[in-house]
């Protein structure tokens, strides 16, 4: 009697241990079901906003595009419009140096023709004082007398209108500077009108 009972109470224990183990499987399968479900619809949803993304793409390439495109125009535009102001102010600059060279000549001229005995004359020191004004102006904005008496002839700074064939002078070097020429910032002005040794 006592051994069925205790072969009882072990098969009961043997069942519910066997319960609880179907149970803990049963358990598991589910949370791997729901896993798999929930794996399933995370990868379906970053499909989705991949699929959204490569929708929306062509579009953002396209816009890129065209902003790049509109900052390229716009920075040839404003280089474009630098250099042409800069050439309209040289061209500025240029059409006033040319036109008062002639009134530095004449300047020039009538200095040279000073007699000695006039050179202290109060006219002729205000004279000198203007020239003065007008050799410091042109060089505080660069401009440059062209260097002729004594050099050898260069085309791209002078301009020979006479020759001569007597004197001591080398081929080709400048006897006589008729006209002076000038240079503003490097480019020529007006060539130097000169006498050259041939």
């Amino acid at each position: 009697m006592a051994e069925n009972t205790e072969q009882q109470g072990m098969e009961e224990e043997l069942s519910k241990a066997q319960e609880a183990s179907a149970e803990v499987e049963r358990e598991e399968n589910a949370e791997a079901a729901s896993e798999e479900t929930s794996g399933e619809e995370a990868v379906e949803s970053s499909q989705s906003a991949e699929e959204g993304s490569s929708e929306e793409n062509p579009e953002l390439l396209q816009l890129k595009d065209k902003y790049l495109r509109t900052l390229a125009e716009y920075e040839n535009f404003r280089k474009r419009s630098e250099k042409e102001k800069a050439q309209m102010f040289e061209l500025g600059a240029k059409s006033i140096i040319e036109a008062l060279l002639p009134v530095v000549d004449n300047f020039e001229r009538a200095l040279s023709h000073v007699q000695e005995e006039e050179k202290d004359s109060p006219f002729v020191k205000g004279i000198e004082g203007i020239y003065k004004q007008i050799q410091k102006m042109f060089a505080d904005c660069n401009i440059q007398e062209i260097e002729a008496l004594g050099k050898k002839f260069d085309p791209a700074l002078h301009n020979a209108v006479m020759t001569e064939e007597e004197g001591d002078a080398e081929e080709d070097t400048i006897t006589q500077d008729l006209q002076k020429g000038y240079t503003y910032r490097g480019n020529v002005v007006r060539h130097s009108m000169v006498k050259v040794k041939k």
